[in-house]
């Protein structure tokens, strides 16, 4: 990987980036403050889970194939998968994260003078097509695309925690770290898998995110 794309690659999942990630918990919120996962190794299964049934069945597969749809130039492509993602999103909170990151990305595609303002491919994009997108912009090598994804991802869900879990700084590293091989095979497996392979089944993540709609308090919006 060349180290320019490299250094694409960190500024694209820096938690920096102007897209609003950090507000969103994605049901893990409501996981936490329920009292469903009550310490570090619950965090830790929960987490592995949502990589091995969520992220390496659903985003990280169908961020494969929108880097694919770009590269080829492949408006079809990019809406038929575009319209897939959408539909796989099972909450309303879950599908409102989804246009609003992949909007705030286009925006700020556009305002880097990388995107042309009228260049809607594909219409309503979900979050994933833009990070390809700007994977396929930036030259990004497709597993380190993947990989940092995924770690972006990772890292996010384990800020929630430390907002809502009495969880120190130091042993939120230690589960990013204990972590690391689940996103290797997560990336490994929706590398291989063909469309017919696609999809999870994650009730866990759905209810969470379904019942964060109408918690009495909360941080994050989804």
């Amino acid at each position: 990987m060349q180290s320019r794309a490299l250094l694409h690659l960190m500024h694209l999942i820096s938690p920096s980036l102007p897209v609003g990630g950090f507000a969103y918990s994605q049901g893990l919120e409501y996981a936490l403050d329920s009292g469903w996962l009550k310490d570090q190794q619950d965090l830790h299964d929960w987490l592995s889970g949502v990589l091995k049934e969520g992220m390496a069945k659903v985003d990280l597969p169908l961020l494969k194939r929108f880097r694919q749809g770009y590269l080829d130039d492949d408006p079809i492509a990019l809406t038929y998968w575009n319209h897939w993602l959408r539909a796989n999103r099972e909450s309303k909170e879950l599908l409102f994260e989804d246009k609003q990151l992949g909007a705030a990305l286009r925006r700020l595609l556009v305002s880097l003078e990388q995107v042309d303002a009228d260049d809607q491919q594909p219409e309503k994009p979900c979050y994933a097509s833009q990070f390809a997108r700007a994977g396929v912009l930036c030259q990004v090598p497709e597993a380190e695309l993947l990989q940092g994804f995924a770690w972006s991802w990772l890292e996010n869900q384990v800020a929630v925690a430390c907002k809502t879990l009495p969880l120190g700084q130091t042993a939120a590293q230690k589960l990013l770290l204990g972590l690391m091989p689940a996103i290797e095979d997560a990336v490994n497996t929706a590398q291989q898998l063909q469309d017919d392979d696609l999809g999870a089944t994650l009730p866990g993540v759905a209810m969470a995110s379904a019942l964060h709609e109408t918690q009495y308090s909360r941080l994050f919006r989804s």
